[in-house]
């Protein structure tokens, strides 16, 4: 049987006693500074141990690879969302602490998405996310299969919300203009293509967003995907309860 491809696999190495005392944590902590700054291309071992003052070789010593490094960083970010334990504030609230939360992290650390998928999320901050996810749905009603089709459900509106709005920021970064400049230096072209479209430009007329500040509009477009996502998962338990009652 193939052995499986996880830092999370392997126990950390203990530290050498003939060379200065070094810690996965803050090889970590260095290395998403790093990809903060530059994203995963910019990230090797050489940069990271001229980062900490310690030398390629002693990087190597406590992490065996890039890859294993980025599992663990990825693990490090996911420790950034919270997820309230059941009974702490009503299930429709904690789903919702849940998904702004990992948006935030993603924001805040793009090149997560690039990683996300490439290996198993085993790590343990992964594991208690998703752990507090199962028992805060369980309480909620869902239960079985169901629970991860929930937690996909707000992990999806999540991580498609912050890619969309990372590609944005990114595009703003390299062009030198914020967001909304670069709407307003779209803004005369739609107008001379919108005739083209008359009911799109019926309804920018009509509500006013010919010029909308994308930060906004993409912040607001979170918050109502995610209360209609709520709304829909809170009928389908009415629902089921409805059918399990008559039953």
């Amino acid at each position: 049987m193939a052995e499986l491809n996880s830092v999370w696999a392997h126990p950390p190495r203990a530290t050498r006693g003939d060379q200065p005392t070094l810690s996965r944590e803050q090889i970590v902590r260095a290395a998403i500074e790093l990809l903060d700054a530059e994203g995963a291309a910019g990230l090797s071992m050489r940069r990271l141990g001229t980062k900490l003052g310690s030398g390629t070789t002693s990087v190597y010593w406590y992490v065996a690879t890039k890859d294993d490094l980025l599992e663990l960083a990825v693990d490090e970010v996911l420790g950034e969302v919270y997820v309230p334990e059941p009974g702490d504030t009503d299930w429709r609230v904690g789903a919702s602490i849940l998904a702004n939360g990992m948006r935030a992290a993603i924001l805040r650390h793009p090149w997560v998405l690039g990683q996300l998928g490439t290996r198993p999320t085993l790590g343990p901050n992964a594991m208690r996310m998703g752990d507090r996810t199962v028992a805060l749905l369980t309480v909620a009603g869902f239960a079985g299969i169901e629970i991860s089709y929930a937690g996909s459900l707000l992990h999806a509106h999540a991580l498609g919300s912050a890619t969309t709005e990372s590609a944005l920021t990114a595009a703003a970064t390299r062009s030198g203009l914020r967001p909304g400049e670069m709407a307003e230096q779209i803004a005369p072209l739609v107008d001379r293509m919108a005739g083209d479209y008359p009911h799109y430009d019926a309804w920018r007329k009509l509500n006013g967003v010919a010029g909308p500040d994308p930060d906004h509009v993409l912040e607001q477009s979170f918050a109502f995907g995610l209360e209609r996502l709520l709304d829909g998962l809170s009928l389908w338990l009415d629902r089921k309860a409805e059918i399990q009652k008559s039953a």
